[in-house]
């Protein structure tokens, strides 16, 4: 099988099983971190790397509107099959050049990238940094979080320090607003010492 977007190495082969472990994630548990920078009043949030649309489908359901951005065809076709909602718009786009949603020029309240940074090498976050950032409104958000421990076979992923990830999102007028290091939610990664770096940012330029 052909990869047509690096970084999705293993993803759309495992994509029931994925697909299946990531429902049985609390939203909740994942995100309690920052749920407090999400709106409370009915926003647009841009979800990066959406996988099966869990946390879009959360968000939909808070009221918010939803544009979901998924690469990988098995993933966001589940995605649209398990949450359909007039809430959430899919669109097939990747890092680091999100060529089809800067084109829309369109900026949103939040900017979601979960799980998803870490699959750029070097040079490609440092493209995708300023494409990102375009996306996120005056006063809005960038939220990541960065994946820290052994990599699973058969997945591009590489090990991207917060200091990094700062000082590039600095660059194009992001300051940081919370920075925090958790353990993994799945007790599996956490036994292999998974861990992750939660960041979030406001857009001030």
């Amino acid at each position: 099988m052909s990869i047509k977007v690096s970084g999705t190495q293993g993803y759309a082969e495992e994509a029931e099983a994925l697909v299946e472990q990531w429902r049985s994630i609390s939203f909740a548990d994942q995100h309690r971190s920052i749920l407090h920078l999400i709106p409370d009043v009915p926003s647009r949030i841009l979800d990066i790397g959406s996988g099966s649309g869990s946390d879009a489908a959360a968000f939909a359901a808070m009221g918010h509107a939803v544009v979901a951005v998924e690469p990988v065809d098995p993933l966001r076709a589940a995605g649209i099959k398990l949450h359909s909602s007039p809430r959430i718009e899919w669109i097939d786009d990747s890092l680091p050049d999100l060529a089809i949603l800067l084109a829309r020029r369109e900026t949103f309240d939040v900017v979601m990238l979960t799980a998803v940074w870490m699959h750029l090498d070097e040079q490609q976050r440092r493209r995708a940094m300023p494409n990102v950032s375009s996306l996120v409104c005056e006063g809005g958000v960038l939220i990541m979080s960065l994946r820290h421990g052994p990599v699973p076979y058969g997945r591009r992923m590489f090990d991207v320090t917060p200091e990094e990830t700062i000082q590039l999102a600095a660059s194009e007028g992001l300051q940081l607003v919370q920075r925090l290091h958790t353990g993994s939610v799945q007790q599996v990664n956490r036994d292999r010492g998974v861990s992750w770096t939660r960041l979030a940012f406001e857009q001030r330029s």
